[in-house]
């Protein structure tokens, strides 16, 4: 066995039980620590396909920020583990039917009997070119219409996390701007007249000393 092959497999083996403890792990931190080495693993994967700008965007988008984001969130909440956990096992029917199809169409996109896979052109990078390169190059001429139709999902998703958060709620306080820019001098600001304060006179005793 060389030693690309077992790097391989031992990626793989690492990323899958990684994967696993994600779903399975009853602390939520323990669970996203589990998903940064899965993260990893997958950018070791990247580094044997010689993809190093994929691997290096892995670590630094998702490990570097979206996943220590996740981690400060998730320490920082008070997250009641019990109820999250309440009635779990009645949505385990749902979720294992739709885990089924989901490796099916996987299993079918790989083998490539569906989508026609081994009839798909091999792009060789040229010599003296970087793959960042050629990797751009194909994402916006021949998957261009499939990397817009991935922005366009992502802007929706994008817009719906935002009016899902922006609900009328009796504990927020909001502000308008219309407002803010129609103020005057008069509704912010009420000059008071104060009469002055006298001082009062120090008297010395014999002594010397103030009473």
């Amino acid at each position: 066995m060389e030693f690309t092959t077992f790097l391989f497999y031992l990626f793989a083996a690492v990323m899958l039980f990684s994967a696993l403890r994600v779903i399975t792990a009853r602390n939520p931190v323990h669970a996203v620590l589990f998903l940064v080495l899965a993260f990893f693993n997958a950018a070791g994967l990247w580094l044997l396909l010689q993809a190093e700008f994929l691997a290096i965007a892995l670590i630094m988008v998702y490990v570097g920020a979206v996943m220590v984001l996740f981690l400060f969130v998730v320490m920082m909440l008070d997250i009641n583990i019990e109820r999250l956990r309440h009635g779990f096992w009645s949505h385990l029917p749902l979720g294992a039917t739709i885990g089924v199809i989901m490796v099916v169409e996987m299993t079918t996109v790989l083998t490539g009997r569906y989508f026609s896979l081994g009839n798909f052109p091999a792009h060789v990078v040229p010599a003296g070119e970087s793959n960042t390169k050629a990797l751009a190059r194909i994402l916006f001429t021949d998957y261009v219409y499939p990397f817009e139709l991935a922005s366009v999902i992502l802007l929706v998703a994008i817009i719906a996390a935002v009016m899902l958060t922006l609900r009328q709620r009796k504990d927020t306080k909001g502000l308008r701007p219309s407002d803010q820019v129609a103020v005057k001098r008069s509704d912010r600001l009420r000059i008071v007249a104060m009469a002055s304060e006298s001082e009062t006179p120090v008297t010395e005793s014999k002594g010397g000393a103030p009473l």
